[in-house]
């Protein structure tokens, strides 16, 4: 099966479109992406890139005009008899890698941690969902001695509101989104720095719209 994923997004006045072509194989997918870059004066390799996925096991994704390549493998183990899951992500260009773990202790609160294993930096989260609406995000970033927080609340049933605030940017935004359905979804998104005497809020617009052929 072949389907074709098309996202428009529009971010302080720049406007980008990116269309995959995924073709199913089973458990793997291939993907191929292209932006409007790849078609500017004439067909070209800007913004071509390539990704062999096998969801919840490795992802293997080759940026065409920067020849550099990123690995993503994911594992599930159990821990205390919980589910722990683990990614782990290495970047050959920037020579970078990180490791995610995320920890269910049940259905309504999950531990999770990510570690810059170059760099030594550690991010630890927490995530508390009530009564499968309302969801409370609080984290803490020990590099940046900064911490983030972030609540969002489900309504008509895909839709989805978050409110977010960064300690360290003291950058305050508000996020409505609809989870992508067969046919796609979106995502709005305002934020405000607070630092700034102006306080106008930066815009920024996300669409999707999936066909399967």
């Amino acid at each position: 099966m072949i389907s074709t994923t098309i996202r428009g997004r529009y971010e302080g006045g720049v406007r980008e479109a990116i269309t995959t072509v995924t073709v199913h194989g089973g458990a793997v997918k291939f993907n191929g992406n292209v932006t409007e870059a790849t078609f500017v004066n004439g067909s070209s390799l800007e913004g071509l890139s390539f990704s062999l996925e096998k969801p919840g096991s490795f992802l293997i994704d080759y940026d065409v005009p920067k020849q550099d390549v990123h690995f993503q493998f994911m594992n599930r183990v159990r821990f205390m008899e919980k589910p722990l899951n683990f990614t782990y992500t290495h970047w050959r260009g920037d020579n970078r890698t990180v490791v995610d773990g995320t920890l269910a202790i049940d259905s309504a609160n999950k531990l999770s941690a990510n570690y810059g294993i170059d760099s030594g930096t550690c991010k630890l989260g927490y995530s508390y969902v009530h009564r499968g609406l309302t969801t409370f995000e609080p984290s803490y970033d020990f590099a940046k001695n900064s911490w983030d927080v972030a609540v969002s609340q489900r309504v008509y049933e895909d839709n989805v509101v978050k409110a977010s605030y960064q300690s360290l940017s003291k950058v305050l935004g508000l996020e409505w989104s609809k989870n992508p359905s067969s046919s796609g979804g979106f995502k709005i998104c305002a934020s405000v720095n607070l630092t700034e005497a102006s306080k106008f809020p930066t815009l920024s617009v996300d669409s999707r719209l999936h066909v399967e052929l």
